[in-house]
């Protein structure tokens, strides 16, 4: 179903498409890819939304910086000092975080106005990512595909192709609370990851390389409460896959509802909601941001980003719901 769901302050319409199978609702705005709510039953067969985000449209323009359910782009996570090199050409982009470009810069892709189509089960979002937009080369075709699996799993399909070399990292930033959005914290979930490294950081959040869990806190590979305190990149075990493999599993114990993360991306940002402000709390919700790593450009013995002509990026990540006694 779509739907007018509002305007922004230029009076440009915002819609919403509403995603529904196997007792689980999803609702999918064209402004920001966002996925506004998901709506899924507890061990008891109570209904709630168990993303974090907001009821009118202008909530979100209005909240920019949690990045609330939203599609982020041109390059997810950070980017040193909004610099980076591609082949010997030097690109500046806007410093939004610190030192740094977060998430695609001042006005990422979670602050645009997507296209919309129905495809079976599902919608299509596309648009056209110019050259030179926020400092990234190339005009970026990109589209994201947000469909419903037969037992009700959220599956997203980002595709992009570029005229020029540039950089691509996509995901998807919903800030998750199994309890239901608005109950409170979430920090009581219990997480666990395939990740036997991750990427340690410095002051400004930019990894300095790869280490191993083991014996440290960010040791997840048996569940454990997620939080407070993370803002960290996960190096999955399985790598860049050709299809989605679960990496990650998130339990409620209060609602018995279970989330599980496959994706085919070799990185998992967790991000516990420690800065979330009015009207959340900090640690309200919990992201897993599946994702290449941070600051990529920078750092040739990581997974690349690069896309260049001819070529087709592709990435999957399916997000399932289950309850446990």
């Amino acid at each position: 179903m779509n739907e007018l769901f509002g305007t922004l302050s230029d009076g440009t319409a915002v819609h919403r498409w509403t995603l529904e199978r196997a007792g689980v609702r999803v609702r999918v705005l064209t402004y920001g890819g966002i996925v506004q709510s998901v709506e899924v039953p507890d061990r008891d067969g109570v209904v709630a939304n168990v993303v974090l985000g907001f009821e009118e449209a202008a909530g979100y323009p209005a909240h920019p910086g949690p990045y609330y359910g939203a599609l982020v782009g041109r390059y997810a996570n950070r980017i040193a000092k909004g610099r980076f090199t591609l082949d010997g050409w030097s690109y500046a982009l806007p410093v939004n975080s610190g030192a740094n470009c977060l998430h695609g810069g001042e006005r990422g892709f979670d602050e645009r106005l997507w296209d919309a189509e129905p495809v079976a089960h599902g919608v299509r979002l596309s648009r056209v990512s110019p050259h030179g937009e926020e400092g990234f080369p190339g005009r970026l075709e990109v589209s994201a595909t947000y469909t419903l699996d037969e037992d009700g799993a959220l599956r997203i399909a980002y595709e992009a192709v570029t005229d020029a070399p540039t950089v691509v990292n996509l995901t998807n930033h919903s800030y998750f609370n199994l309890s239901g959005a608005g109950s409170g914290s979430a920090a009581g979930h219990e997480l666990r990851l395939a990740a036997s490294r991750f990427t340690p950081v410095d002051a400004d959040l930019i990894p300095t390389g790869v280490e191993s869990v083991a014996g440290t806190r960010f040791d997840f590979r048996e569940p454990r409460t997620a939080g407070p305190g993370y803002d960290h990149n996960f190096v999955l075990d399985k790598g860049l896959t050709a299809g989605p493999v679960e990496v990650a599993e998130l339990y409620d114990p209060a609602s018995g509802r279970v989330l599980t993360v496959a994706t085919t991306e070799p990185g998992l940002q967790l991000y516990t909601g420690d800065h979330l402000l009015a009207p959340y709390a900090p640690n309200d919700g919990i992201a897993l941001e599946t994702q290449h790593f941070p600051d990529s450009p920078n750092h040739p013995e990581f997974p690349s980003t690069v896309l260049r002509p001819g070529e087709v990026y592709r990435s999957e990540t399916v997000y399932g719901f289950s309850t446990r006694q």
